[in-house]
């Protein structure tokens, strides 16, 4: 089975003064993260959708589904968890509880608030979590990267060319997801950025999808802009 995991967590605050999380903001006619659902429901590779969103924003997101998507007998809405990574976490064990687990299955986890997603994008992320276990998207990196420990002075400059700016999806074997997941220590958890670095930190390869320019996270007003740009020209083709 493949499963989507769909986050929504975020509380958006570089969003600023907003009545609501950003995920639920309106982009053209609909919210951020019904556009996202609906890119995965396109495809028949998909089979189940898991939308994870904090405990007081569950009922509003099953209202906005009941409102806006038709074929929602595949999609659930699951209470997240302190972070990103236990709101995955999260998503893995209610599958694991609702639907059971195999050695097979995969899921995709994704931003809500990256609904410029494209199938191609998706379909070589399931390809590559079958084949390999673990993936990311991710893009070349245009600028060059600087690292800087004290946020004072530059301490390394790494080679542009081998620098890239991580996307969603994620793909991974849920079994594998979760044994890592478990295998982590406290201060291990602490260093986290997301789910591909689980398996990084644990020596484990995690192979590479490209992503697209346009795979954008919305997470200030700005980007909302930006976003409103993209789907209004997407229209008007």
């Amino acid at each position: 089975m493949t499963y989507v995991e769909i986050l929504a967590g975020g509380k958006g605050t570089r969003m600023g003064n907003t009545e609501m999380p950003k995920q639920f903001l309106g982009l053209g006619t609909k919210p951020i993260f019904i556009h996202t659902i609906e890119q995965f429901l396109l495809l028949k590779e998909v089979d189940k959708i898991i939308l994870c969103c904090s405990k007081e924003w569950i009922s509003h997101a099953e209202d906005v589904i009941e409102k806006y998507i038709a074929n929602k007998e595949n999609v659930f809405v699951v209470e997240g968890g302190k972070d990103r990574n236990e709101t995955i976490m999260n998503g893995c064990r209610y599958i694991e509880k609702h639907f059971g687990l195999n050695d097979e299955d995969i899921i995709v986890t994704h931003d809500a608030v990256r609904p410029f997603i494209t199938q191609r994008i998706i379909l070589e992320n399931i390809e590559a979590a079958k084949k390999y276990g673990a993936v990311d998207t991710v893009i070349p990196a245009t600028d060059t990267i600087i690292e800087s420990k004290d946020a004072k002075i530059i301490s390394n400059v790494p080679l542009r060319s081998q620098m890239y700016q991580g996307q969603t999806p994620q793909s991974f074997k849920i079994k594998d997801l979760m044994e890592i997941y478990i295998s982590l220590t406290e201060e291990e958890k602490k260093i986290l950025t997301d789910a591909c670095k689980m398996f990084v930190i644990k020596g484990k390869n995690v192979h590479i999808v490209e992503g697209e320019v346009y795979n954008i996270k919305i997470t200030t007003l700005y980007d909302l802009k930006i976003a409103n740009a993209i789907l209004k020209e997407r229209e008007n083709k």
